[in-house]
C-alpha cells in the first residue's frame, strides 16, 4: 500500500480497544524483543521511533492498526500474533464488545478480530468497519499473504499493486495477493461494513 501518513500511531487511551489490549501486545511483544537491541533494530525496519515502541512495550497506551501492522510487518509474525492473549481450545464465544477492536490514527476504519489467533492454522478473520469518504492504505504485508475480504453493505473499491481496483457491491467477494501496497476505500456516503480473511505462509517455521 501507499506510505503510511507520518502522524504519531499510537491511539488515545480512550480508543476502542479490549480493557486489557495494551497489557496483550506488550507482553506478545516482550516474548520477541529480548532486549534494548532488539528493539533499536525494530525501530529501524519499523519506521517507528524507539520513544513510541517504548510506550507499546510498556502498556502505556493502546497501538493503533497502522503500528502494529509495521510491527508484524517488520517482525516477519503474523498480524494476530501480536494481539492473541493465549491459546484457547474448546467453543469460543466472542462477544461483539469483547473482540480485539484496533482502529486507524484518526478513527475512521476499524477492524476487530472474529477468530482467536492460531500458530498452526495461520488464518485470521477480522470485521472491518470503514468511515464515508475514507481511504485506508496499507503496505505490504509477508510475503504469501493472500486477503479474501467479502461486502456486507456499502460500497467499497479494493486495490492492490499494479492490477486495475475492483469496485464491490453488496455479497461481493475480493481475493488479492496482500504482499504488495493495497487499499480500502469507502465509495458512499455509508459506513462499509466487510469481513477479511487474512492467510499466511508458514512465517513461524
Amino acid at each position: 500500500m501507499p506510505a503510511m501518513p507520518e502522524a504519531d500511531p499510537i491511539a488515545q487511551p480512550e480508543a476502542r480497544a479490549a480493557p486489557d489490549f495494551n497489557t496483550i501486545v506488550a507482553q506478545r511483544l516482550a516474548r520477541l524483543l529480548p532486549g534494548a537491541t532488539a528493539l533499536d533494530r525494530l525501530s529501524l525496519t519499523s519506521g517507528l521511533t524507539r520513544k513510541v515502541l517504548g510506550r507499546i512495550l510498556s502498556g502505556e497506551t493502546a497501538p493503533t492498526i497502522n503500528a502494529l501492522w509495521r510491527i508484524a510487518n517488520a517482525l516477519g509474525v503474523p498480524f494476530g500474533s501480536l494481539i492473541a492473549a493465549q491459546k484457547l481450545r474448546g467453543m469460543i464465544r466472542i462477544r461483539p464488545d469483547k473482540g480485539q477492536v484496533m482502529t486507524s490514527e484518526d478513527g475512521r476504519f476499524t477492524s476487530r478480530s472474529l477468530l482467536p489467533f492460531d500458530g498452526e492454522r495461520l488464518v485470521e478473520f477480522y470485521e472491518l468497519t470503514i468511515a464515508p469518504g475514507h481511504t485506508q492504505q496499507s503496505d505490504a504485508h509477508a510475503p504469501g499473504t493472500v486477503e479474501s475480504l467479502v461486502l456486507v453493505s456499502g460500497r467499497l473499491e479494493v486495490g492492490a499493486g499494479r492490477q486495475p481496483p475492483q469496485t464491490l457491491e453488496p455479497g461481493d467477494t475480493v481475493v488479492f495477493e496482500g504482499d504488495v501496497p493495497h487499499f480500502y476505500r469507502n465509495l458512499g456516503e455509508t459506513e462499509v461494513l466487510a469481513h477479511l480473511v487474512m492467510s499466511y505462509v508458514d512465517l513461524l517455521s
